[in-house]
């Protein structure tokens, strides 16, 4: 999952912006034939800015392994049953991965 989303081009860019505080993004669909939304952001939460970081490293091509170990903490902060070690599915993680960086916002 983390692996797939790192090389979601939209995500990775949206990223890059939230870092910033009090940044203004544009998000356009023309798939969708939508309007482009303006959307303000406030100051990023620590899960976003985990998300940020991991993604970063995801994309140096230098970096041999990447551990999310901040990314991971973050998580299990807003979902505790990741804390453990447990086996969880895939779309759990990834229902709680974005579920939890939109109640940053």
């Amino acid at each position: 999952v983390l692996q797939n989303l790192s090389q979601t081009p939209v995500l990775r860019e949206l990223l890059k912006e939230a870092k910033m505080p009090g940044t203004t993004i544009k998000i356009e669909s023309p798939e969708l034939c939508m309007e482009p939304q303006l959307i303000k952001l406030d100051q990023p939460g620590p899960l976003t800015l985990a998300m940020h970081q991991f993604v970063t490293e995801m994309q140096e091509t230098k970096k041999g392994v990447v551990t999310p170990k901040e990314l991971f903490a973050q998580v299990c902060k807003k979902a505790i049953r990741f804390k453990g070690y447990q086996q969880q599915d895939s779309h759990e993680l990834l229902r709680y991965l974005l579920d939890g960086m939109r109640a940053e916002e």
